[in-house]
C-alpha cells in the first residue's frame, strides 16, 4: 500500500474547531451525505451498522436547542452548557448508537464502532475544509430527553454530537499527550 504523506500531515496537525468559532454556512444535504458516507467506513465486526444519524440544521436545530433549554428548566441542568453549542454551530449530526442483536459480536465492539463513526465524521469534515467538533454533554445522557427530542428508541444512545460549520479563526492550541510516557514496550 502506498504512503499518503498528505493524510499523515493532516492527522498530525488536525484540530477541532469549537462551536463558538463556527458560523454558517454548513454543508449542503449532498455534502453532508458524502461526509456521512465517509464516516461509515469504520471497523464494523459482523457488518451490523450499529449506528445511525440525526442531522439537525435550520429550524430543526433551533427546535432542538429550545427543547434542551426547556428540559434544563425541568431538571435543573445548566441550560447554556446544554444548548450553547447547538445555538452556535449551523449544523449538528447526532451519531446514534443502535443496539443490534448479535450474540457472537461483543457489545464493546459495537460501542467502539459508534465512537469510530464520530471520529471518522469529524476527520472527514475537517479534511473537507469545514470547522467541526465532537461533543456530548448532558443532553446526550438524558434518556427521556433524547427519546422525546430526537426520536431515539429505548436502548439507543448518543455516541456523540458532531457540530459542523464554517470558521476562519484558528482554534486554541492545547497540551498534547506525552506519548512515550503512555507506552509499555513488551518486545524482549
Amino acid at each position: 500500500m502506498p504512503a499518503h504523506p498528505e493524510a499523515i500531515e493532516f492527522l498530525a496537525t488536525r484540530r477541532s474547531r469549537p462551536p463558538k468559532l463556527m458560523r454558517p454556512p454548513a454543508p449542503s444535504r449532498d455534502e453532508i451525505l458524502a461526509l456521512l458516507t465517509l464516516a461509515t467506513r469504520v471497523p464494523d465486526h459482523g457488518k451490523l451498522e450499529p449506528w445511525r444519524f440525526v442531522v439537525l440544521s435550520g429550524a430543526g436545530l433551533a427546535r432542538f436547542s429550545a427543547a434542551i433549554r426547556a428540559r434544563a428548566a425541568e431538571t435543573g441542568q445548566d441550560a447554556d452548557k446544554g444548548a450553547g453549542a447547538f445555538e452556535q454551530a449551523p449544523m449538528t449530526v447526532a451519531v446514534v448508537a443502535v443496539p443490534r442483536d448479535a450474540p457472537k459480536i461483543p457489545e464493546i465492539e459495537r460501542m467502539l464502532s459508534a465512537g469510530a463513526v464520530c471520529l471518522e465524521l469529524l476527520n472527514a469534515a475537517l479534511a473537507s475544509g469545514w470547522a467541526a467538533c465532537w461533543l456530548t454533554g448532558w443532553p446526550a445522557y438524558d434518556a427521556p430527553f433524547r427519546e422525546a427530542a430526537l426520536g431515539l428508541a429505548p436502548g439507543e444512545w448518543i455516541a456523540g454530537f458532531v457540530h459542523i460549520g464554517t470558521s476562519d479563526a484558528a482554534p486554541p492550541e492545547r497540551p498534547r499527550p506525552d506519548v512515550p510516557g503512555l507506552v509499555t514496550w513488551m518486545d524482549g
